[in-house]
């Protein structure tokens, strides 16, 4: 299952697809994701919604027209993820708070 979430923009693209921390998932084109995770590079925001959507987590719609429009958003798979995600957060929370500084 980790290895699925290998990679270090994983969890950021989402983060951002899950629509942030209580809000509904939404669909996102790739400019979208690229504006919002500004410190990834093209490249590999390419491989690694390629990842994702190959594990089945994210689902890749191309629109025909000109220009191109891709969308990216979550499948049931995906989704099911969210509270193992919340959970995993909470932890590394908790985590943190008990660190001696």
């Amino acid at each position: 299952m980790f290895r699925i979430l290998e990679g270090r923009w994983k969890m950021a693209i989402l983060f951002q697809l899950f629509g942030g921390v209580d809000k509904k998932c939404r669909v996102m084109r790739f400019s979208e994701l690229e504006r919002a995770i500004p410190a990834i590079s093209q490249k590999m925001l390419i491989q690694q919604l390629r990842e994702l959507e190959r594990d089945g987590i994210v689902l890749r719609t191309i629109y025909p027209q000109i220009p191109p429009r891709v969308e990216y958003q979550l499948t049931k798979v995906g989704i099911a993820l969210r509270p193992a995600l919340r959970a995993l957060l909470a932890w590394a929370a908790l985590r943190k708070e008990a660190m001696p500084s």
